[in-house]
């Protein structure tokens, strides 16, 4: 378990001034879960990762790994437990003077007490779980963003660690190449228990192989919790704008060239979530017999949060005044979450 308690940390400005950009974080992590921390641009993600490792100096405060506070061990004793957290870096970090196998034997190397035996071993076997065994002797100026990741995962694992932290390592990549990364890290977790914390802007990251997430803004924790929570019932107004606003929009645009929305008193414009079985139940037209209102379906979305299925529909909803709170007040039996747009 990771336990962070009031973390602070600061820099000075180039005019001199201070500048917070942790304060008093409190967040706990628990063994084999992936964590992930979400938020803008310039919240602090970047920086609490770094604090993870002391990479940055907090200022106050503990992090606590399995019982051992970092922040107060000696160079000697942090340089061990290092090699127990391996880095994934968001624009790989390779070396690119050397071989996709030199870069993941690296770590090991630089231990100097495995033999040659042990490194080529240790090298092979992590090449074939990211599968690159074929790219062995090639070097990173040859491989695409994805394979380039994968050896940045496979050099993570080198040392067995127990914790790895992923440091925005989706966001240089397109969205196929970035499922088959997220899925990679989904099958490390499952095959060795190793921790995962990933800081990422991206809401679809979390949404796909978080157990639980927390939301970072201006330095702060502003929401922490189980993702299925967290993504169908923000609390936190930042929260709402990182995920429902976020597909909302990108919903809206979908359908905005084709389709125009007029509101009046007899329609609305909501988006409906579901969640696990409901996924694939005729949830619509339930409503629809029960109340009266008619549906119109303007854009729909099936995946999951991750192993649990998960679906959002982009609906215009037509009907009378009491067909319409018929509607809502059958949604809510269902307890379905929904957005009214307009």
């Amino acid at each position: 378990m990771i336990q962070i308690q009031e973390l602070n940390k600061s820099f000075i400005t180039k005019k001199n001034k201070k500048s917070s950009v942790l304060k008093n974080i409190n967040l706990e992590v628990n063994a084999g879960e992936i964590f992930g921390i979400i938020g803008k641009s310039g919240a602090g993600k970047s920086t609490l990762i770094k604090c993870l490792n002391l990479l940055e100096q907090p200022d106050s405060g503990s992090i606590v790994i399995d019982g051992v506070d970092i922040t107060r061990v000696t160079k000697r004793e942090l340089r061990l437990m290092r090699q127990q957290i391996g880095v994934i870096f968001q624009g790989f970090n390779l070396l690119n003077s050397k071989t996709v196998y030199d870069n993941i034997a690296l770590p090991l190397v630089l231990q100097g007490h495995y033999s040659r035996d042990e490194i080529n071993a240790r090298v092979n076997s992590l090449l074939e779980l990211v599968g690159l065994t074929a790219f062995a002797k090639k070097y990173p100026r040859s491989l695409s963003g994805g394979q380039k990741q994968r050896v940045g995962i496979a050099r993570a694992l080198a040392n067995n660690p127990k914790i790895l932290l992923s440091d925005e390592a989706t966001s240089a990549l397109d969205p196929q190449t970035t499922n088959s990364i997220l899925e990679l890290l989904l099958d490390i977790n499952r095959q060795f228990g190793i921790t995962v914390i990933l800081i990422t802007h991206e809401i679809e990251v979390i949404r796909k192989i978080c157990d639980r997430v927390a939301v970072i803004d201006n330095g702060s924790i502003i929401e922490c919790g189980n993702t299925v929570n967290v993504i169908l019932h923000p609390q936190h107004e930042l929260t709402r704008k990182l995920i429902i606003e976020e597909e909302t929009t990108r919903y809206l645009e979908g359908v905005s060239s084709f389709y125009k929305f007029e509101k009046n008193n007899d329609n609305h414009l909501i988006l409906i979530s579901f969640l696990g079985v409901q996924t694939f139940e005729p949830v619509l037209s339930t409503i629809s017999r029960d109340s009266g209102v008619i549906f119109s379906v303007l854009r729909g979305e099936l995946g999951r949060v991750k192993h649990t299925p998960f679906g959002q529909l982009l609906v215009e909803i037509k009907g009378s005044q009491a067909q319409l709170a018929h509607c809502f007040e059958t949604l809510n039996s269902f307890n379905l979450h929904y957005e009214v747009i307009y």
